[in-house]
């Protein structure tokens, strides 16, 4: 869908044509056509392409409003511009798989020149939907790419589709709980057994869980009217609550937080906006920067400077520390002077958009 300015040069000669029929010189005529043809040259050169991209969230939450942010801040920075040589449709499923199916499917119809999808579930949506057609996909927020089928075990494409991934650095997350609950013994992990992107995350904690003494207690869920129940019996059973990236749970998020308060235990987040909205700390990545990368990525892949197989996925490699005091305050948890000190972000309120 890639459009570009168009001489008209048949009407120019035609143009040309009824100026000699008139009485007009042939000189005058030439001359005329061209001065045309040469401003539409000129016009081609400055207008360039345009693009017509689908953008598929899977939820709506911080982290993935925050990938989608950084998706079209590193395609402006190439000079791909909403609103100036950019036309962006976008959807949330809600965390529906078949709303992510049918948004995919209808990005396919309108022949759009690339797919983004946001979360594991719309990447695998998008990259079903669209592999046919031919149209590329960028994802963004998948955890493991490799288990969701959109790269090999060398992170190389299976096709026209690459991206980033938020995989988690659950050995730093379990270093920075043993540092701040000594003597705390079990982690609970909330999850949505229809998430790929959760079932690899848990496989990793319960794989590193007893380097640092500790038991990974998790229970699943299949819809978010789930998760209060399972919540509030989760967090009568451990001594802290390690929250992933989820999707539907950090949907209901504030429901697992009010599970975890009356328990008064912690619960500690994946990312930034999470501990923003009231998780105790974290040792997670910052999504913005994660979609920026994203965008860059899918810049090149429209300007056909790459293509999408020929691109390995990406992640960012360095973790941050979170820390909210005021959510730690609410549970009567004292965190180290020098803890708070350290971290890469202090929120001292709850913020719950």
């Amino acid at each position: 869908m890639k459009k570009k300015v168009i001489a008209m040069f048949m009407a120019t000669v035609m143009a040309a044509g009824l100026l000699v029929g008139c009485g007009g010189s042939a000189e005058k005529t030439d001359s005329a056509a061209t001065e045309t043809t040469e401003e539409t040259a000129d016009a081609e050169e400055t207008t360039g392409d345009s693009y017509v991209i689908g953008i598929s969230q899977f939820a709506e939450h911080g982290s993935l409003d925050n990938c989608k942010e950084g998706f079209l801040k590193g395609l402006a920075e190439e000079g791909i511009v909403e609103g100036e040589n950019l036309e962006v449709l976008f959807d949330n499923a809600q965390t529906d798989m078949s709303t992510a199916s049918t948004i995919a499917d209808s990005y396919v119809s309108k022949k759009v020149d690339l797919i983004c999808g946001i979360a594991t579930p719309s990447a695998m949506t998008a990259f079903n939907s669209a592999s046919k057609a031919g149209i590329p996909v960028i994802y963004t927020a998948v955890t493991d790419p490799v288990a969701a089928e959109l790269a090999k075990e060398d992170g190389t494409p299976v096709g026209e589709v690459t991206g980033t991934s938020d995989k988690l650095p659950i050995e730093d997350q379990l270093k920075m709980i043993r540092e701040l609950q000594p003597e705390a013994k079990k982690i609970g992990i909330l999850y949505t057994t229809s998430e790929t992107n959760s079932e690899s995350a848990i496989a990793e904690y319960k794989e590193l869980a007893g380097n640092y003494d500790f038991e990974i207690v998790d229970k699943g869920i299949n819809t978010i009217a789930d998760v209060a129940m399972a919540a509030a019996d989760l967090a009568g059973k451990v001594d802290c609550i390690s929250n992933l990236t989820d999707n539907t749970v950090v949907s209901a998020l504030q429901t697992v937080i009010d599970a975890a308060n009356k328990n008064n235990i912690p619960v500690y987040g994946s990312e930034v906006e999470q501990v923003k909205a009231g998780c105790v700390a974290s040792m997670g990545i910052e999504y913005v920067s994660l979609g920026e990368q994203t965008g860059k990525m899918a810049a090149k892949v429209l300007k056909g400077e790459a293509k999408a197989s020929e691109m390995p996925f990406e992640m960012i490699s360095e973790s941050s520390c979170y820390v909210n005091t005021a959510a730690a305050d609410k549970i009567g948890m004292e965190i180290a002077d020098d803890f708070v000190a350290d971290a890469d972000e202090v929120f001292e309120e709850i913020t719950v958009e």
